[in-house]
């Protein structure tokens, strides 16, 4: 291998090296950030526990809830939307669709216990809610690895290329 050979190499590595060490460093503190915030959430959790009353009246119920569910359906309708468009970002819209279901489940029986209603909430967030939300987190988990296997195949095939003899030069 030629000196000009090596030293393009290298300048071309040297870049894709430096994106590669801001990614770690970039997930390094992130992960940072959300340790913490999972670390100081203990202590808050704890505080309301102990602190908030059993029972408060609730203004603004109606808006809250049908609130909710608008914020719900446009999560739904745009998830249906970029799905039918092929755009990757139903990655997005379909996660926040699925934490949102999930919410309501929760609010649904949690804010239902004690009450006739909390049969109702139970079947729906049961047969309905749960399983649409389990049912879109995993074809979102394998629209991801599907995403990631041509690059890792591509990734796979430059490091293979890349440890092959080099050509003398004649």
């Amino acid at each position: 291998m030629s000196d000009t050979q090596a030293s393009t190499q290298e300048g071309a590595s040297a870049p894709a090296a430096d994106l590669l060490e801001r990614i770690r460093r970039h997930r390094r503190h992130t992960l940072e950030l959300l340790t913490v915030c999972a670390l100081g959430l203990v202590p808050w959790t704890v505080l309301l526990a102990m602190t908030l009353p059993a029972v408060y009246e609730v203004r603004q119920w109606r808006v809250t809830w049908v609130g909710f569910d608008a914020l719900l359906m446009v999560a739904m309708a745009a998830t249906a939307l970029l799905g039918w468009l092929r755009h990757r970002a139903v990655i997005v819209s379909a996660t926040a669709t699925a934490v949102l279901l999930i919410c309501d489940a929760w609010f649904d029986v949690s804010l239902a216990f004690g009450t006739p209603g909390v049969w109702l909430s139970a079947v729906l967030a049961a047969c309905v809610e749960l399983p649409l939300a389990f049912y879109l987190i995993r074809r979102v988990t394998g629209m991801i690895s599907l995403a990631q296997w041509p690059a890792a195949k591509a990734a796979t095939a430059a490091a293979d290329s890349s440890r092959q003899p080099a050509r003398p030069d004649a």
